[in-house]
C-alpha cells in the first residue's frame, strides 16, 4: 500500500517527455557512454535527441538527451546506470 501511495504522489504522468542533463570530460568515449546507456533504456530515441554545450575550457562536456518517458522504472533504471558509470560526473 505505500509503495501505490509513494507512486500516486510522482510528479510526472505517463508517457511524458523528458530531459536528462548529463555532465563528464569531454571525449568521444564519454559521448558514446551517455548514448549506449540512454539507448539501452529508450528505444525511440529520435535523431534530435541529442544537445552539446562545453565547458568554456572545453574539458567538460554536457549532453542533454530528450525522449520520451513511459515509466518511473525507465528513468530510475537509466539514472542508475548513468551513475555507475565511471565516464559520468553527474546526472540531472
Amino acid at each position: 500500500m505505500a509503495d501505490q501511495k509513494k507512486q500516486d504522489t510522482y510528479p510526472l504522468e505517463f508517457p511524458c517527455e523528458f530531459t536528462i542533463k548529463v555532465f563528464g570530460l569531454a571525449t568521444d568515449a564519454f559521448e558514446l557512454e551517455v548514448m549506449t546507456l540512454t539507448r539501452k533504456h529508450v528505444t525511440d530515441l529520435r535523431e534530435d535527441a541529442l544537445a552539446t554545450r562545453y565547458s568554456r575550457d572545453r574539458k567538460y562536456l554536457a549532453l542533454s538527451v530528450t525522449f520520451t518517458a513511459h515509466s518511473r522504472e525507465q528513468l530510475d533504471s537509466l539514472y542508475r546506470d548513468f551513475t555507475n558509470s565511471p565516464r559520468v560526473l553527474m546526472a540531472l
